[in-house]
């Protein structure tokens, strides 16, 4: 009897975690009617801001990795004096508010920022247009794909590093043809993580940004902007981000899937023709 209770406990907070977090998701695609929700699409606002957050998110993703990438592979395998400190440093962001994220981004690049004067002596304004928006992405989604980066260089078989090393593999040729393939699976889920915190972001681009349509006015900005203008609108944007970060995390999975499906089938074929 004690069993069952315990059972039906943990089946029941269960029930309530999940109806928590998929009832506000279903009441984005009831509320209104799906025609209607269409419809709304089609407003240039949504338009515009599709437009505006695909431009940003595509160069800040470009960024993160280019940079991302290298610092990872630093951090996962040198270990010196303060990397711990850089690694809190790089994780930093993720538990930053948002606003805070916003100001700090303006007194560092702003045009009275501590960078403010180099930018303006070389021609180069950062302060409410894309770019601004490209750094804002950077900074609040930069550190999903680093921190995931370091655990899935973390992975790679030392051993089999080595091995390449000895086959007489420099460190560039080992880097790109052992590393890079055996991190891939890690290296795509911080992609993806980071794609998706980036389209979401809102508080550090309305700060740093602002919120103007055409140039700087991300979905979630035109969901804070529509929604006290044209409840329709906000829904339906609010609808194709949902959909959106649900795409990223399917197509995340199934990849996952098929990677451990064609690691299995090596695996099976190397068994059978070593028997």
């Amino acid at each position: 009897m004690r069993r069952l209770l315990v059972t039906l406990a943990f089946f029941a907070a269960c029930v309530v975690a999940l109806s928590f977090l998929l009832l506000p998701l279903v009441a984005l695609f009831t509320h209104v009617p799906p025609g209607t929700l269409l419809d709304q699409l089609s407003n240039p606002v949504v338009g515009d801001a599709l437009v505006v957050s695909a431009k940003t998110s595509a160069v800040a993703q470009a960024l993160i990795i280019l940079f991302g990438t290298p610092t990872a592979y630093l951090l996962a395998t040198r270990r010196f004096p303060g990397r711990t400190l850089l690694v809190t440093v790089v994780e930093l962001p993720i538990v930053l508010p948002p606003a805070a994220a916003g100001i700090g981004l303006i007194v560092a690049f702003g045009r009275v920022g501590l960078l403010g004067g180099t930018f303006s002596a070389l021609g180069i304004d950062v302060s409410f247009n894309q770019a601004a928006v490209v750094l804002a992405i950077a900074f609040v989604a930069g550190p999903f794909y680093v921190r995931q980066a370091i655990a899935a260089f973390e992975a790679v078989d030392g051993h089999l590093v080595m091995a390449s090393r000895t086959l007489g593999a420099g460190p560039v040729r080992t880097f790109f043809r052992v590393v890079l393939p055996l991190a891939s699976g890690g290296l795509a889920a911080g992609v993806a993580f980071a794609l998706a915190r980036g389209l979401g972001e809102f508080g550090a681009t309305i700060v740093f940004a602002g919120s103007l349509q055409g140039r700087t006015q991300t979905l979630p900005l035109a969901i804070y902007y529509e929604f006290a203008v044209n409840l329709n609108v906000a829904l339906a944007i609010a609808a194709l981000l949902v959909i959106i970060a649900a795409a990223i995390l399917l197509s995340l999975k199934l990849g996952s899937m098929w990677q451990s499906s064609r690691l299995g089938s090596r695996y099976r074929y190397a068994i059978t023709a070593s028997s």
